[in-house]
């Protein structure tokens, strides 16, 4: 197990050389799969960093099988990827993502804020817990709805956290009770501040989850991915050759509001513009972003840039703006 994690640890393991992490994840993959004596499985997104993962793991262990999610929320490049990867276990949740933001509401700012909102949204909910959203409880703000979010409670939409729950984990969940493999993901800390809390209080492995979870990049940056991608020679999603970076669920608004011009709706626009008009027009996303203040990009210039060019290309254009 992992010896005590500080935040000088994690920088320190940061600046680690890329064959000195490569050897601790290997170590961290080995001690994982022989605790749960090979019942073990990666969490295979189609992404570059859950590429690598794969990658790692079954230069070790070549018969641990790969589980995709097909949410439907998907690049197309990501499920063609995912379609040529040996050994796949593809599984669909129950719902859709329509099905859900009717049913929910949207995700929107954060997975924190989304949540909060639909607890205020919601008539049933106590009087105790509108006031520990609105004003925190004992503890301080822990919980609280930041002020400058409160106007979201009078939106003419839904808000709600609930996607990831019912498209991600409800599978995961359903897929885990009916084969007991503990999982491998490709979750790093410099990721997000969250992350990097966890792996903080966690290391590498989260044995109290509902999923007992190894993160053996924990500690890895993202040019780690790019180095190991280029020294291996893998292959990857061509997606990531048109500029787009968030490979995620394309139609989700999480921290579309922290992003600078061109946003990932600008690039879908020009890459996928067929899901950019179904996503605004058709599951309303437009009114979505409208709303929250999220203007897209006008520039003809910068659009007619984007079209055709290579991934590094885009990115220094976008460098630019």
């Amino acid at each position: 197990m992992d010896f005590k994690i500080t935040p000088k640890l994690l920088l320190l393991r940061q600046k680690y050389p890329l064959e000195m992490k490569v050897c601790m994840s290997l170590n961290r993959i080995t001690f994982w799969h022989r605790k749960y004596q090979g019942n073990v499985y990666v969490a295979f997104s189609g992404g570059k960093d859950s590429t690598v993962l794969l990658h790692l793991v079954r230069t070790l262990y070549p018969d641990v099988p790969a589980v995709f999610v097909n949410t439907g929320l998907e690049y197309p490049e990501i499920v063609d990827f995912v379609k040529d990867t040996e050994s796949v276990v593809s599984l669909r949740p129950k719902m859709n993502f329509r099905e859900v933001i009717r049913k929910y509401g949207y995700p929107v700012i954060s997975k924190k804020v989304a949540r909060a909102i639909r607890g205020l949204q919601n008539s049933n909910t106590s009087l105790r817990e509108r006031n520990k959203l609105m004003y925190g409880d004992e503890r301080g703000s822990f919980g609280k709805l930041p002020i400058k979010w409160r106007f979201l409670i009078d939106a003419p939409f839904k808000m709600s956290e609930q996607c990831c729950e019912v498209l991600k984990l409800r599978p995961v969940r359903s897929y885990y009770k009916e084969t007991q493999r503990a999982a491998f993901i490709g979750t790093m800390a410099c990721d997000s501040d969250y992350r990097k809390q966890t792996y903080i209080k966690h290391g590498c492995y989260l044995v109290d989850r509902k999923i007992p979870t190894c993160t053996p990049m924990g500690f890895w940056l993202q040019q780690d991915i790019w180095d190991y991608i280029k020294k291996y020679k893998l292959n990857y999603s061509s997606i990531y050759n048109k500029g787009v970076s968030h490979t995620g669920c394309i139609f989700c608004c999480f921290g579309i509001h922290l992003e600078k011009q061109p946003n990932r709706f600008d690039l879908m626009k020009v890459t996928h513009p067929k899901l950019y008009n179904y996503c605004m027009n058709k599951l309303g996303i437009r009114k979505i972003l409208d709303y929250i203040g999220v203007r897209g990009c006008k520039s003809q210039l910068v659009c007619n840039a984007l079209e055709n060019c290579e991934n590094d290309v885009i990115n220094e254009i976008i460098s630019d703006l």
